[in-house]
């Protein structure tokens, strides 16, 4: 879905650099780009922020959680 509005998912990485901006998701969690070794099993990463900490985490890439959409970057 990304890809179809022209945009990249962030990495764990831009992730956390984004974090270093604001606070976001302090309620919610948002997927984030996951490595092939880790996606091609069929897992996939979701990040979020809690105590003033940015946490990392997994689940299977076909789980559905209607609160949780994804952070992507757009380059111009």
């Amino acid at each position: 879905m990304a890809a179809a509005m022209g945009s990249e998912l962030l990495t764990e990485e831009q992730y956390r650099e984004l974090q270093k901006l604001g606070n976001f998701d302090t309620k919610t969690s948002s997927w984030v780009k996951t490595p092939d070794g880790i996606r091609k099993p069929g897992g996939a990463l979701f990040c979020d922020r809690r105590y003033n900490h940015v946490f990392v985490y997994q689940n299977g890439a076909e789980s559905y959680y209607g609160v949780r959409g994804f952070r992507t970057s757009l380059y111009v």
